[in-house]
Formats: C-alpha cells, structure tokens, sequence
C-alpha cells in the first residue's frame, strides 16, 4: 500500500495566473514535460484561453511541484506519484463524506455541520426534480 508522501512546495509570486512558459521556469522542466505531466495525471488540468495558450492558476501549480518533488526527487513512477497523490486527497474526502464527528470537533460544531448537510441535500434533492 502507497502512503502519503509529503512534498514541500516553495513560495510562488504573488500572481493568481501563470502561462506555460513561467510555469516552466518556476518547476524548472521543460514545457513537453510539464505537457506529458497534464496528460498523464488527472489533478493537473489548467484552463485553455480562447487561443488555446494554457493558463496555470496557483494551484495548479502547486500540484505540478508535488509532482515533480515525487517524480524527480522522491524518485516515484507515474503511476505511484499518482496513487501518491489520490491517497493525499483521499482522508479530506472521506472526512467530509462522513455522517460521524471528525476529531477534534467539538459537540455543537458537529450538530451544525450535520444539520448544514443535511440542508444541502435537501437543496441538491430539490434541484433535481
């Protein structure tokens, strides 16, 4: 079983976009790399301006330095820095899909959490009709 391997990602410029050319000079790859890396992993998906130049947001690019930090430094395959990386985002997921408190929560903020949910799934129930 792959466990979550922890990957420090530096600072970034105080800019909320980032083209490809400056994405490659921050990750220091080259832009077939980072192309290969949107092809082969789902998590990195940057959006397309009308002229179909790509636009990395900031987050995008913190997943391309978890990339690379499992690819090139903790010397992963592919296919493990991806199970690297669904098994980081899976314990969020599963803490927030489950009807049980998580720890550390304390009673009242529990109840409001539940009744929060269940407000929302009666809006998703009524949309849905």
């Amino acid at each position: 079983m792959t466990e979550a391997v922890a990957v420090p990602v530096p600072p970034l410029p105080e800019q909320e976009y980032f083209s490809i050319a400056e994405a490659c000079r921050l990750l220091q790859v080259a832009p077939h790399v980072l192309r290969y890396w949107e092809s082969k992993f789902a998590v990195l998906r940057p959006t397309r301006l009308p002229g179909g130049h790509r636009r990395y947001a900031r987050r995008d690019l913190e997943t391309a330095f978890r990339i690379r930090g499992l690819l090139r430094e903790k010397g992963m395959t592919v296919a493990g820095a991806r199970r690297a990386l669904a098994a980081a985002r899976r314990p969020v997921r599963a803490a927030s899909a489950s009807s049980a408190p998580g720890p550390g929560l304390s009673p009242a903020a529990a109840k409001l959490l539940k009744r929060v949910r269940e407000d929302l799934q009666r809006l998703v129930d009524d949309l849905s009709r």
